[in-house]
């Protein structure tokens, strides 16, 4: 059991899919584990709000005087600011294939040829090597993602996720 999509673009394990779309990401300057939808706060159940997740590390880091440690500094400025919000970000084709679903849904054919662009842009950023498990070399899964993508293009037909 995994993700198939339409059109060829993934045929895997859930688990390769998300570490593909985190090299992306990265590839792209895109902070994806730290964004909405991805970021998980350090304590506490689902259950817990963010804010909640700060306010017990901010009480932790005066507690073991942090205040003017790297750590300190972390958690009163940046902690905070998390999860980043995918509206805070400079506009990029690629969110809408990081921010979506990795078991359902789809990608409308106007999303898919700005995807696939956009692919193309970050191929050779790209590790030219082998990830292991169901994705294999990092650029060739990517060109069988943005050729998926092409062929949804050319039949006018959105990419749908099962």
């Amino acid at each position: 059991m995994g993700l198939d999509t339409t059109h060829g673009c993934w045929e895997g394990a859930y688990s390769a899919f998300h570490r593909w779309r985190c090299k992306v990401a990265e590839a792209a300057g895109i902070p994806l584990e730290l964004m909405e939808g991805f970021y998980t706060p350090f304590f506490g159940s689902i259950n817990n709000s963010v804010q909640h997740d700060t306010e017990r590390l901010v009480e932790m880091s005066n507690a073991l005087k942090m205040e003017d440690s790297l750590c300190g500094i972390y958690i009163r400025n940046v902690a905070p600011l998390l999860p980043i919000k995918w509206s805070s970000l400079k506009p990029d084709p690629l969110h809408v294939l990081l921010d979506h679903s990795d078991c359902d849904g789809y990608i409308k054919v106007s999303d898919a040829r700005k995807i696939a662009k956009r692919l193309e842009e970050i191929l050779p950023l790209l590790p030219d090597e082998d990830a292991g498990g169901h994705i294999g070399n990092w650029r060739e899964k990517t060109q069988t993602f943005i050729d998926g993508l092409k062929r949804a293009v050319a039949e006018r037909k959105r990419v749908e996720f099962h």
